[in-house]
């Protein structure tokens, strides 16, 4: 994981800052998704996707993103029901996608590949991503909790500019649990420093992961939900917004 960077905030470590109303600030901690939440990685997906599968020869169709979504889906699934380690998720989706066309691929090579194109490519931010972090990390201590690789979200989120606004981060692999995984929470929860939960905001775009995760542990959340679904009764988030920019008022 980073070590605390040289940032350029002033983090809101043990200080209480007031709001132009004079009221104390809500949130000190704010723990932040990053894939779909600050970066676009539907995009960066499907770019790297279609580069590597030009790659060995083959289009990138909408029916081929299809097929390779719905085994991706499945073996995560697999994963964080526990019935396949992550390295098998990872060496196995791109060799299973195309079993399914009769091809016989090396996964782990495709993987390899794979992640060097996501790692390297075009880290496109959310509306609004770089304005709001640069407002907020000035009076709020900052993190990012996602599932994923190490090494590559590190990679994106330096290659995003938004690297220096976080005080650490927390992934899936090195944590060894998913969100929204009561173990991911307790581990992050854990390793930050002078932590309660009344003063922190998990915030996401996936009920299922970010929300859920907050709602376990007893931490509050914002749904950030750009497309307006509709969430199930049973997870409902401390607070809905539509786009990044309305969440500073509620910080």
């Amino acid at each position: 994981m980073a070590g605390p960077p040289e940032s350029l905030c002033i983090y809101a470590q043990g200080l209480h800052h007031k709001h132009k109303d004079g009221g104390k600030m809500r949130y000190k901690i704010l723990l932040f998704d990053l894939d779909d939440t600050l970066l676009d990685f539907g995009a960066n997906e499907v770019d790297s996707l279609t580069k590597l599968f030009l790659q060995y020869g083959y289009t990138f169709s909408d029916e081929l993103f299809q097929l390779y979504n719905s085994v991706n889906k499945q073996l995560w699934t697999d994963y964080e029901d526990g019935k396949i380690p992550l390295d098998v998720v990872l060496n196995s989706r791109f060799s299973e996608t195309m079993l399914k066309l009769g091809k016989v691929v090396d996964g782990l090579e495709w993987e390899g590949l794979y992640r060097e194109l996501l790692s390297d490519g075009n880290q496109l931010l959310m509306e609004g991503a770089m304005d709001v972090c640069h407002r907020l990390c000035k009076t709020h201590r900052m993190f990012i909790i996602t599932n994923g690789i190490t090494h590559t979200q590190i990679k994106r989120l330096k290659q995003s500019g938004l690297y220096d606004f976080f005080e650490d981060i927390f992934d899936s692999q090195s944590i060894g649990y998913q969100k929204p995984a009561e173990e991911f929470f307790d581990y992050v929860i854990g390793h930050i420093s002078d932590f309660h939960r009344k003063d922190a905001l998990v915030i996401g775009d996936s009920l299922n992961t970010d929300i859920k995760g907050g709602l376990i542990s007893g931490i509050d959340t914002c749904w950030i939900n750009r497309k307006a679904q509709k969430s199930p009764a049973e997870i409902k988030s401390t607070y809905t917004i539509s786009s990044l920019t309305e969440l500073v008022p509620i910080c």
